[in-house]
């Protein structure tokens, strides 16, 4: 295969990966979702993503046809990474596309809770542990050592219950391995065995060092002895002997057996003798170190099969208990896949922080048991949602598509309870506030195909109206949801033109969220759980009495009292009455 034919390698990002990694390397890391390896050869992150992304996941991307719920698919996998115990963890959670096989959804849900449950189990000194030791097989770039040395650390943080392909390890064969592979590299050149492998390699090369240090000192050792006062040949080698023995800590024997025996002079007796002994240094820490090389191999091959598991395992590891702790840190609950509809129980939007008041919601038909508080009808499969400005209606949509998105990817979701249909299109629009014939043509064609193609379609639009004037918009919205039940698609459609749209067809009904009134600090009270099968109203009172209370000059305030007789005077009374607040 050549680069090109991946999604998002043109010529110049295949000729930057072809010389900074080469083209065979290159497909080998987009083939194995190394978005680390893309980015050090000089793509950018996010080119980098989106290329492995496709490569591995373009059925499932193709779900996601607005850019809206591409724009939350992405949020959501920003979001998640942030939980992530190692770099390849982050950039693995990254590359994650919707499943299109039920079974791997089924089986990534298995993981993913049951890594969320031991993480949850282990207490701060474990989960201490487990995070220092990733933080040191990130700081090692993820070396085969560092991985055995994860790998035994993680077990010995407790998680060989949990996962089964570290209880099988054999733990004293991979720490001999990780000892080493701590002295063991190989080069362009070879194998290199590192200093602190061999206590007889080491003083080898240190002798050998010290020795090439005096190579080119041939005259100064012959000015240094004849300093000393030496009398004849004898004694002149005696003492070279003596000088090189203590300046290299080589032994008399060695250094005798290499001088040279018949030298022409003092110099040449001098540099021939330390060139025999380089040679036969050289020879010695050759010869030694392939000795503890084939040692170090032999350690290392003896645990091999456990060393490539725990390379592997490592890496799994961490991406598992990466997305454990993210669903962890949210509450994230399995959901039930497959079925017609999506129905959901106490959900909770993970863009929102702070006291947020759960959901429950369903379209379609589906299983999820009925409560005391709130009973989603079970056979509508489009819903008309209007009511209170500023009343969470964009907030539930965007709700509903994180829970389609994260259970199609096989993730645990944010509700107690949800029942996730499959679905071949996911169509999420937000409210725009453009208002043009562009505008128009733009969004129809990003909402009409979805519902026209093959396959099951989910549409969850934000405030059609805002694109057109109202008596437009509403013709437009009544027609694309009896476009939506004729196709036999779900759909939910906000919207503040519900009592215009026309008769609607049997599978549709309209559900309302209201606004109760004002705390006392003037901010609006919403009751954010609809009220099904109930029109909602959108409540101007509230915001004009808020405004009349924070009015400072009487001129202004005096106009908003005006406006509020046109929105009901009675109505707007009676709320600061409840704030506390009157006139002066």
């Amino acid at each position: 295969m050549r680069l090109e034919d991946y999604w998002g390698i043109g010529p110049k990002t295949r000729t930057l990966l072809a010389d900074t990694i080469g083209v065979e390397r290159a497909i080998t890391a987009i083939e194995a979702g190394e978005v680390g390896t893309l980015v050090a050869a000089g793509v950018s992150r996010g080119r980098a993503t989106q290329i492995l992304r496709r490569a591995h996941g373009n059925a499932g991307l193709a779900t996601l046809v607005s850019s809206d719920a591409r724009s939350v698919y992405d949020d959501l996998l920003s979001l998640a990474a942030e939980y992530a115990v190692t770099d390849g963890a982050a950039d693995r959670i990254r590359v994650l596309t919707p499943l299109t096989d039920p079974t791997a959804a089924t089986d990534r849900l298995d993981e993913i809770l049951a890594a969320r449950d031991t993480w949850e189990s282990l207490d701060q000194s474990a989960r201490e542990q487990i995070q220092e030791s990733f933080t040191t097989y990130d700081a090692a770039n993820g070396t085969d050592r560092a991985a055995v040395e994860t790998a035994v650390a993680l077990q010995e943080a407790g998680l060989g219950d949990a996962f089964d392909v570290l209880a099988d390890l054999d733990v004293a064969e991979l720490q001999d391995a990780a000892g080493a592979l701590g002295y063991f590299r190989e080069t362009d050149t070879g194998v290199e065995v590192l200093e602190g492998a061999d206590t007889e390699l080491d003083r080898l090369r240190a002798q050998l060092v010290a020795l090439r240090n005096e190579e080119g000192s041939a005259l100064d050792i012959i000015e240094s002895i004849r300093a000393a006062g030496t009398r004849d040949i004898e004694e002149f080698q005696s003492a070279v002997i003596d000088y090189i023995a203590n300046e290299t800590d080589i032994d008399h024997g060695t250094i005798r057996t290499a001088a040279i025996k018949d030298a022409v002079d003092t110099a040449d007796f001098v540099s021939g003798t330390l060139r025999n002994l380089g040679a036969k240094l050289e020879a010695d820490v050759e010869s030694r170190e392939k000795a503890v090389a084939s040692q170090l191999q032999s350690t290392i091959d003896t645990a091999e099969n456990d060393v490539t598991t725990a390379v592997e395992a490592v890496s799994d590891i961490a991406f598992a208990l990466s997305l454990g702790r993210f669903a962890a840190e949210y509450d994230l609950r399995r959901p039930e896949l497959g079925g017609d509809g999506l129905a959901v129980r106490n959900a909770r939007n993970l863009f929102l922080s702070g006291d947020v008041q759960p959901i429950t919601y369903a379209i379609g038909a589906h299983e999820m048991p009925a409560s005391e508080s709130v009973q989603p009808p079970t056979d509508d499969r489009v819903a008309v949602l209007t009511g209170a400005n500023s009343g969470g209606k964009t907030t539930l949509l965007e709700t509903l598509c994180t829970i389609v998105i994260l259970a199609s990817m096989g993730l645990p979701v944010p509700a107690d309870d949800a029942h996730v249909g499959s679905f071949d299109h996911i169509v999420f629009h937000r409210r725009h506030a453009s208002f043009n014939a562009g505008v128009l043509e733009s969004t129809l064609q990003s909402v009409v195909p979805p519902l026209v193609k093959d396959g099951r379609t989910l549409m969850l639009v934000d405030e059609f109206e805002a694109i057109t004037e109202p008596g437009r918009a509403a013709d437009l919205l009544n027609g694309l949801v009896g476009l939506t039940v004729e196709r036999d698609a779900l759909g939910v459609y906000v919207t503040h033109l519900a009592e215009d749209l026309a008769p609607l067809p049997a599978a549709t009904r309209i559900d309302g969220i209201f606004a109760e009134g004002l705390t006392p600090d003037l901010e609006l009270q919403v009751d954010y759980q609809p009220r099904f099968g109930t029109l909602g109203r959108s409540t101007p009172e509230f915001i004009v009495s808020r405004l009349v209370a924070n009015a400072e000059n009487r001129t202004v305030r005096q106009g908003f009292e005006e406006l509020a007789s046109a929105v009901g005077q009675e109505a707007v009374q009676r709320t600061l009455s409840d704030v506390r607040w009157a006139p002066e």
